[in-house]
């Protein structure tokens, strides 16, 4: 178990630029009480309904690629421009957090994504579907800018890693069963009842996520200004390793949805040609993932974060080489080791932050998670590019640079010196 640390007080966000962090843990929520469990109920629910609206439709770029008569690097718009429109989104929706509370941001954001989800199903070109994808990922900013912080102010700083595992393990669930069930759904009845059946799951987690979610009991309500937030902001990038871990969710979220963007092309080309229902098998493997951020997070807790990030990149790294090979087993399990080295990889470095940022807390998660999102739309978009010159093996080049300067930024951290006394770091 770790000690106490910065991360078991209150988390004011933009309020308390001066007041130093206390040292120990008052009335946050515990392991194993009811409060505990309500919470990362909803929170995984919440994580759950993110990933699953923001990457349901990923497996259907074939299918736009036809529909619409779009390249793959076009088509990767329905990814790109929610993810981009979110990273554009965070800071304003954590500065709207700051000002009207945790809870009401988020619940706002879960109705209002579940609507815009919806409303894809009415399109008549692809132009329009962009649009409504780019509105959803303005709207979707609500949720992951806020629940990273919610989770700081709540939950006991001892079992953070755990909780924060769990509400990443809701991400990956999604991930897996958006990507999954949306490629069925469009084989077995078309793309328009796929989204207005992934919408109306959205509507309900929606629901629960409301009712499930104690009221937050240590946030302080906060006026910024745009001087102070950039002031503050500058302080996070002169820190010696918070923009380290920055680049290293950049570059992490940025190879995952690139993989994920093309090997579905790669698998309905020759030799293979498989179907949409059939390559969601791959969307499946991101189950390793869910195993990966709850017990990486533990993991963490125990020997430190400094001494598992860098065995998750590096999982990363095998798993991608491993989709070099021909024979479908081969290119599955290195998928899925892929897969476990990222959930596990975003799951220390997103927790690693309330260790570095002693002020301030809720925008440093901002930061992290703007510039994380912008991973996935600029490399998801860019390596389309790469895509079309030397299809799957240039993908794994491109890839396996990034995550060697990602590696190598790992080892650097291992020895940055910490700023607060505490195993778990």
């Amino acid at each position: 178990m770790s000690a106490p640390s910065e991360l078991s007080v209150p988390a004011p966000g933009l309020k308390s630029f001066s007041q130093p962090a206390a040292a120990v843990t008052v009335g946050r929520i515990g392991l194993g009480t009811r409060a505990y469990r309500n919470t990362t109920r909803a929170m995984t629910l919440g994580g759950f309904a993110t990933f699953a609206l923001l990457y349901g439709m990923q497996p259907l770029m074939p299918v736009f690629s036809r529909s619409f008569n779009v390249d793959p690097a076009a088509a990767s718009g329905v990814v790109s421009a929610a993810t981009g429109a979110m990273a554009l989104a965070l800071i304003p929706a954590s500065l709207m957090a700051n000002r009207f509370g945790r809870k009401p941001v988020m619940n706002a954001s879960l109705f209002l994504s579940a609507i815009l989800t919806l409303a894809c199903s009415l399109v008549t070109d692809f132009h329009q579907l962009i649009v409504l994808r780019a509105l959803l990922g303005v709207a979707l900013a609500g949720l992951p800018a806020v629940a990273m912080a919610y989770l700081s102010e709540e939950i006991d700083g001892a079992v953070l890693g755990r909780a924060m595992g769990l509400y990443i393990a809701g991400n990956a669930l999604g991930s897996m069963f958006g990507r999954f069930a949306m490629s069925i759904l469009a084989d077995c009845v078309s793309w328009r009842v796929a989204t207005l059946i992934l919408g109306g799951m959205a509507l309900a987690t929606a629901v629960e996520f409301w009712r499930a979610l104690p009221d937050s009991q240590h946030f302080h309500q906060s006026r910024v200004t745009v001087k102070r937030t950039v002031a503050a902001a500058r302080s996070h990038f002169m820190d010696d390793g918070l923009p380290w871990l920055f680049l290293t969710g950049f570059i992490l979220m940025g190879s995952f949805v690139s993989l994920f963007n093309y090997l579905a092309y790669r698998l309905a080309e020759a030799p293979y040609g498989y179907s949409a229902s059939r390559i969601s098998i791959i969307y499946s493997l991101n189950a390793a993932g869910i195993f990966a951020a709850s017990w990486v997070g533990m993991l963490a807790d125990r020997i430190g974060r400094r001494n598992v990030l860098w065995i998750m990149v590096l999982s990363m790294l095998c798993g991608l080489v491993m989709t070099l090979s021909s024979p479908i087993l081969l290119i599955y399990l290195g998928t899925a080791i892929f897969s476990f080295g990222f959930f596990g990889g975003h799951s220390v470095a997103s927790s690693w932050l309330g260790f570095r940022a002693l002020k301030n807390k809720s925008l440093a998660t901002a930061l992290y998670l703007s510039i994380y999102y912008l991973g996935s739309s600029c490399l998801g978009t860019l390596t389309g590019i790469t895509w079309k010159m030397n299809h799957w093996n240039g993908i794994v080049v491109v890839l396996s640079g990034l995550l060697l300067v990602a590696f190598i930024v790992a080892v650097k951290l291992r020895k940055l010196a910490p700023r607060v006394k505490a195993a778990s770091i």
